[in-house]
Parts: structure tokens; sequence; C-alpha cells
């Protein structure tokens, strides 16, 4: 009997030994599998991050100088353009040379709408010095909402050319960006 036990005892035994062996065995792989995961993990979400971030400084640099592109132009051209267009001979110039060159091609009565901050310089000469020149009729207008320049066209038409303040700076800024940007950036 004591053979027997000693031998169940044994057996017993080495089944744990062996038992705990295999599990350890388990548990090592299962760690290095996890530890291997877990590297991989950091190492995909490191390379999605230093893309972001990459794309991101791109994006800030781009952004950056389009600003300053921006603020360049602006700079040159809002006072040179709004001087000029506030200025009545400056206008009174290219009315007269737009509305002659209606006048030949599409002879018609022209409609005037031009700043009413220079309603009083400008109204007189409309009056009498344009209408004689042209020698049609000529309507003018006077808007809040036209702060320097003029908008012109036939009175019957359904379009009109429109050189305004803001109209000259898109036309003026779309010319000097790409040289703006030339000059600042190579």
């Amino acid at each position: 009997m004591d053979k027997l036990q000693e031998l169940t005892q044994k057996l017993y035994e080495e089944g744990l030994a062996k038992g705990k062996q295999d599990g350890e065995a388990l548990l090592q792989k299962a760690q290095a599998a996890i530890l291997a995961k877990a590297r991989k993990d950091a190492e995909d979400f490191k390379v999605k991050v230093e893309g972001d971030v990459k794309m991101a400084a791109q994006q800030a640099v781009q952004a950056t100088r389009t600003d300053i592109e921006n603020l360049v132009v602006s700079k040159v051209v809002d006072g040179t353009v709004d001087k000029a267009l506030a200025n009545e001979d400056f206008i009174k110039g290219i009315i007269t040379a737009v509305a002659q060159k209606f006048s030949a091609d599409e002879p018609a009565d022209l409609s005037l709408v031009l700043p009413e901050s220079l309603k009083s310089a400008l109204e007189p000469f409309v009056k009498n010095e344009l209408g004689k020149l042209l020698g049609k009729g000529i309507d003018a207008s006077f808007s809040k909402k036209v702060a320097g320049g003029f908008k012109i066209g036939p009175k019957d038409g359904g379009y009109f050319v429109s050189l305004t303040d803001e109209t000259f700076k898109d036309l003026i800024g779309s010319y000097l960006r790409p040289a703006t940007k030339k000059l600042l950036f190579g």
C-alpha cells in the first residue's frame, strides 16, 4: 500500500510539475504575444501620429504663407485702390472712357451707379459734360453700397460693367498674388 501510495504521490507530483511547466510555457508564449502586439500597435500609432503631425505642420505652414501673402497684397492694394477710386478726376476719366466705348459699340441709354460720397462732385459732371459728350441719355444714381468706383451698363440691358473698389481689388490682387508668393517664398 505504501508503494501504491508512493507511486500515486510520484505520479501526482510529476503530473503537477509537468502541468506547471506547460502552464508557464503557455503563459510565457501569451506574454510574448501580448508584448509583440503591444509593440506593433505602439509602432503603428507612432507612424500614424507622425504622419498626422507632419500633415498638420504642412497645412499650418501653407495657411501662414497664405495669410502673409494676403496681408502683403492687401497692404499694397487697399490704400492705393481706395485712394484712386475716391479721386473724382480719376473716376471721371474712367467713366468717360467706358461710356464712350458703350456708345460706339452699342448705342444705348446708359445707367450709372456712383458712390454716394462723391455725389456733389460727380453729379454735375454726369448731367452736363458726360451727357453732351455721349449725345445719349445717361441715368445716374448714387448709392452708399458703392464705396468707390462705379457700375455702368445699358438701361434696358441685363448686364453691367462693375469697377468698384471691391472688384478692382479682386482683379489687381489676382495678378499680384503669384508675384507676391514668388517674392516672399521663392
